[in-house]
């Protein structure tokens, strides 16, 4: 990993409490978070916030980044419109740059053909058939699995629309935002609202 910077897809409709738990965090622990439009023109998620792109997607390159974060959103699921992001996701990981989608993205990649050979997972299983692709056989019922991708693939993490909290431990683990105690606690503590796992994650 070249960069830290970690690199935020917006666009309409996206679904702005799926990332938050993971950049929160991330930007806490040195890394820059910024956000990229297919055009730097302002989008509007799907909780009704107006977001302006740091960056257009064409001008975005995986040797200054260090994750790419894909949310589900509606158009995911209504046409062509995202499909730049997926083909992106693909350049990510061919250059061994990590990836990491929830919700709808998950459908993308899975139209994209990034998770024919991969362990991943999404909402369910049919959700992901009905696009058609050819990774059934790789899909585990987690909340939140990451693949590793071996010494010439980027890691690929995916998760539910429910879990993005799960969704985050993943990333903090693959990135090394904690070390593995303290990863147990944060989840703990933002998962399970175990109280007493505050003082693991402070002390």
């Amino acid at each position: 990993m070249t960069g830290t910077s970690v690199h935020l897809a917006v666009y309409d409709t996206f679904a702005d409490w799926e990332p938050g738990f993971a950049t929160a965090q991330l930007t806490q622990h040195g890394r820059t978070v910024r956000t990229i439009g297919l055009t730097t023109s302002p989008v509007t998620t799907m909780g009704g916030v107006r977001v302006q792109p740091d960056l257009s997607l064409d001008a975005l390159d995986p040797a200054g980044s260090e994750l790419l974060i894909l949310t589900g959103a509606a158009l995911w699921d209504t046409g062509d419109t995202l499909a730049p992001f997926a083909r992106t996701a693909r350049a990510f990981l061919e250059a061994g740059v990590p990836v990491a989608a929830i919700c709808g993205a998950t459908a993308g990649l899975a139209r994209e053909g990034l998770l024919d050979d991969r362990r991943h997972t999404s909402a369910v299983s049919f959700y992901l058939a009905a696009t058609g692709y050819a990774g059934g056989a790789h899909y585990v019922e987690a909340d939140a699995v990451t693949d590793t991708g071996g010494a010439s693939r980027g890691a690929l993490v995916t998760a539910g629309p429910t879990e993005p909290v799960a969704f985050a431990r993943e990333i903090f683990g693959l990135l090394g935002v904690f070390e593995p105690k303290k990863l147990d606690a944060w989840y703990r503590l933002f998962h399970d609202s175990d109280a007493g796992a505050y003082e693991e994650l402070n002390g």
